[in-house]
């Protein structure tokens, strides 16, 4: 580790020019190493080749009928002709005959001719009849020569024949080759440095020009900011296999978080017909509830790529997000309730103070009856009614808003709504209450008629009925279909056309039905039936 360490500091930050330097220094290092490999064989090819080529003509001479002759005869005279003639037309530096005293029938250079052979090498030839190569230092200077014995023919060995070539002329050739891979080796690394040139050019930019160290800030970011995020978090590949699983992820799944789930087929993790549906559709979805695990979450869903398919899932328990959400409705609800009582006892204390200050002390004091009156005998009603404080709450909270839209909300003392079962789940019925009392205000204020509600409520029998009807139009022929749909309404303006929904879907949520029709005060009148057990 310190060795790369010792490295980097001395390589240039910017990642491209210090992948450039790499790839080259690599590139070089293996070409060199290849270079020298073939020079090396290309020598020893070239030497092995030519041994085999002085061999092969020292062979043809020996063979030679007019070479035999004249050594036995002892004639140089007849022997050097034939044997210059073979040398020019091989190529070679020397055909060297001689006898079996190692005296010389002919050379290169004639006045050498009777003069004993140099090198020490012909014991092989002379006196086991061998045929070899050898290399060894002549009169001509170092060389390598091929060396075959000369048979009469009763297969007497009667001398020897030598073909040399000079070491010199050999390592000329080989330069040469050498040169010519060399040259190889120069176009390859011109190609190889471009390449790589190229190749750092590419990364750089399909990481989006990034340095080495902003890469690793980036990621340690990453990590922090996805393990501080409460929400699970799971990536999927197009084929179902999961690439990224969060420790939230995990904790939800209820999933060993000693166990490996990167590569795990999302249907061995969760098994979800909604999730494997979405991800076979590949398409964008916010704030779908689905059911993991055999429990509720609340999924968005964002699709990776178009062409290779995959998708990025977030998800958190449902009765987390409702949790929060009751605290926020019941913070609502009473800050509705304070706002409305808040505003309707100060136009009362005005309507009092201008009382008082005309002088119409009996009609102060009547005016002041009378609302405490009706307040408490309605506080009583609910008391009775309602003790559920939940439920009490809202229909208090929506009759305050009712006295500050100056309509009347009718609250029959003969309502009955005191057995709730423990295990039913109060939200969805203040979900049910606000919204259809907010739409029937709503429908009331818009008609010239009397605006009138009325809220019954009773729990005899084996269900639970809610009952709100009003004075106002009636539902629209052209929203009576999509009526419970999302988005469906005849009111202007954004934000519309989700109460019923709710309504709709927290009714379901409890296992009963809702119901509309038309009312004795010329209105809408919305029923629900939510059954007990």
């Amino acid at each position: 580790m310190a060795f790369y360490q010792l490295i980097d500091r001395f390589l240039p930050r910017r990642l491209q020019t210090k992948l450039s330097l790499l790839v080259t220094a690599l590139l070089i290092l293996l070409v060199s190493l290849i270079g020298a490999l073939f020079s090396d064989s290309s020598e020893k090819l070239l030497r092995e080749q030519i041994g085999r080529k002085a061999l092969e003509v020292a062979q043809s001479v020996a063979i030679n009928q007019q070479i035999i002759e004249g050594l036995q005869a002892g004639d140089a005279a007849a022997v050097q002709p034939v044997a210059e003639a073979i040398r020019r037309a091989t190529g070679a530096e020397y055909v060297v005959v001689g006898d079996r005293n190692e005296i010389r029938f002919s050379h290169p250079a004639p006045e050498k001719i009777g003069q004993r052979f140099v090198g020490g090498d012909l014991d092989a030839a002379l006196h086991e009849g061998k045929s070899y190569t050898s290399q060894a230092i002549g009169t001509l200077g170092p060389s390598l020569r091929g060396i075959v014995p000369i048979h009469n023919d009763r297969q007497q060995i009667i001398g020897f024949v030598a073909v040399g070539y000079l070491i010199s002329d050999i390592n000329l050739l080989i330069h040469e080759k050498q040169l010519e891979i060399l040259g190889y080796v120069g176009i390859v690394l011109v190609f190889g440095v471009f390449g790589a040139t190229l190749i750092a050019r590419g990364l750089k930019a399909a990481i989006m020009g990034l340095e080495v160290h902003e890469i690793a800030a980036l990621f340690h970011e990453r990590n922090a900011i996805i393990g501080a995020i409460r929400e699970g978090i799971i990536a999927v590949d197009g084929k179902g296999y999961l690439s990224f699983v969060n420790a939230a992820a995990r904790l939800y799944l209820g999933d060993d978080f000693d166990k490996e789930l990167r590569g795990q087929p999302l249907k061995d993790v969760c098994s979800s017909p909604d999730l494997a549906s979405a991800l076979v559709a590949g398409e964008k979805l916010l704030d779908q509830e689905m059911v993991l695990l055999n429990r509720p979450m609340i999924v968005n869903m964002l699709p990776l790529d178009t062409e290779q398919g995959g998708l990025v899932a977030s998800f958190r328990p449902k009765d987390e997000l409702d949790r929060v959400t009751r605290e926020l409705s019941h913070a609502q609800e009473y800050s509705e309730l304070l706002r409305a009582q808040t505003h309707e006892y100060s136009n009362k204390m005005h309507t009092i103070a201008g009382l008082l200050q005309l002088g119409a002390q009996q009609e102060a004091l009547d005016l002041v009856m009378t609302e405490a009156s009706g307040y408490q005998q309605l506080i009583r009603n609910l008391a009775e009614a309602v003790p559920d404080p939940v439920i009490a709450g809202v229909i208090l909270g929506k009759y305050n808003r009712a006295c500050e839209l100056k309509i009347e909300l009718e609250f029959d003392p003969q309502n009955s709504f005191a057995e709730l079962p423990p295990e039913l789940e109060r939200e969805p019925l203040v979900t049910i209450l606000g919204n259809l009392l907010d739409n029937a205000f709503d429908a009331v204020r818009e008609s010239g008629n009397q605006p009138l509600v009325r809220l019954y409520l009773t729990d005899l029998g084996p269900d639970l009925i809610i009952e709100v009807e009003d004075s106002g139009p009636g539902v629209a022929k052209e929203v009576a279909e999509t009526l419970f749909n999302r988005g469906a309404t005849t009111k202007s303006g954004s934000g519309r056309g989700t109460g019923l929904a709710l309504v709709k879907r927290a009714v379901e949520s409890l296992g009963g039905q809702i119901t509309y029709g038309d009312g004795e005060l010329g209105g809408a009148l919305f029923t629900v039936i939510i059954p007990k057990s």
